[in-house]
């Protein structure tokens, strides 16, 4: 049976701890901002300073997958440095502690924050981060998702392209125009509805239709008041629209990344999304590796605030460049594996050649 000696226990206990007191001053500080940002919303239509709370409150889940790498680098920093302040880390290794042996307690705290951030990010930020965009939309009447043009949210489904003026919080749709061509390419009808309501599996069910069919040089229009819409587009999906891909779980992102791909649409942005999905929860053991260097200094004045005000510097270096590598991905058609583990692969061979320096010393 696996047993933890008392030293490795002492150390996850203090790494780990440390690591939650970031964390919480971290989730206090981001809270109290995005509720000021909030206020401003204030007041409009049915959106009262509760709902901004609720909103706010619903978002911690996602702050918290964000923001663990980052308090396991300041946490471990505190902690490394405070023991070596304290001349424990000078102790153990005067007692035969190998760096090596060492860096893998450091990685048996890494990995209870791995699991946790990759259950946070699977099983609460998808559903909080979904009802707060729904709650936040039905509060000020506004619509769930629009493409970012003004004619409104654009859909590929097979030889359908579908356009929708506004998709609501309730799964209903208003504006829908629907354009089909034929294999060849060719315009084949344009059918508009003014509603559209969804019907289990895959049929909407579509209100003052108006199908205009062409035929060569003929165009014939013919009218009636519902009719059936059988499609792949569903609510699900729709919704998908309204959390960031970062926020989205790994089963919806293969979802939407698979309907993409089927529709011969763009995808790297959401390929990207999912393999940051399944990496970033393992940039906790980057790290505190890269935490590690610092723990083997033991300088008494004014140590530990250097060292905490560097692990501040390195997380929001890790947050730019995660970001901008995704964006440069997506600009430049990059591999979306290379894209989503290069900042993290960036710090890994940065913590490595920090070890390697502080061991020759």
């Amino acid at each position: 049976m696996f047993r933890l000696s008392i030293y490795q226990r002492y150390l996850m206990r203090e790494v780990l701890a440390s690591v939650l007191l970031v964390l919480l001053a971290f989730l206090a500080l981001f809270s109290f901002f995005n509720f000021v940002d909030e206020l401003r919303n204030v007041g409009r239509a049915d959106y009262t300073a509760g709902r901004a709370a609720l909103f706010v409150a619903l978002g911690l889940p996602g702050l918290v997958y964000e923001l663990i790498p980052i308090a396991a680098l300041i946490g471990s920093l505190y902690a490394l440095s405070t023991l070596a302040r304290h001349s424990e880390i000078t102790v153990l290794r005067a007692s035969g502690l190998a760096t090596r042996e060492l860096l893998l307690t450091l990685f048996r705290a890494a990995i209870v924050l791995a699991v946790f951030t990759f259950l946070v990010g699977e099983l609460l930020v998808p559903f909080s981060e979904r009802l707060a965009q729904e709650i936040k939309a039905k509060a000020l009447s506004k619509v769930v998702a629009r493409s970012g043009l003004d004619s409104g949210l654009w859909i590929k489904d097979g030889r359908s392209f579908i356009n929708i003026r506004k998709a609501n919080p309730d799964a209903t749709l208003e504006g829908v125009r629907i354009y089909r061509f034929t294999e060849k390419n060719m315009l084949e009808s344009v059918t508009d509805a003014k509603e559209a309501s969804f019907h289990l599996p895959d049929i909407w069910t579509l209100k003052e239709v108006v199908t205009t069919a062409l035929k060569g040089d003929v165009s014939s229009v013919e009218s009636s008041s519902t009719m059936e819409w059988r499609s792949a587009v569903n609510p699900d999906l729709l919704a998908i629209l309204m959390v960031s891909p970062e926020r989205m779980s790994l089963y919806g992102l293969f979802n939407y990344t698979q309907h993409l791909v089927d529709n011969k649409q763009k995808a790297e942005r959401y390929q990207i999304a999912l393999w940051k999905k399944l990496i970033y929860p393992l940039t906790a053991l980057v790290m505190v590796a890269l935490a590690l260097p610092f723990g083997y200094s033991h300088d008494r004045v004014g140590g530990v605030s250097l060292k905490i005000f560097a692990g501040v510097m390195l997380g929001i270096l890790f947050y730019a460049l995660n970001g901008l590598f995704s964006n440069l991905g997506v600009i430049n058609s990059w591999p979306p594996f290379a894209s989503a583990t290069a900042p993290a692969a960036l710090f890994l061979v940065t913590a490595m050649g920090m070890l390697w320096w502080v061991e020759r010393r």
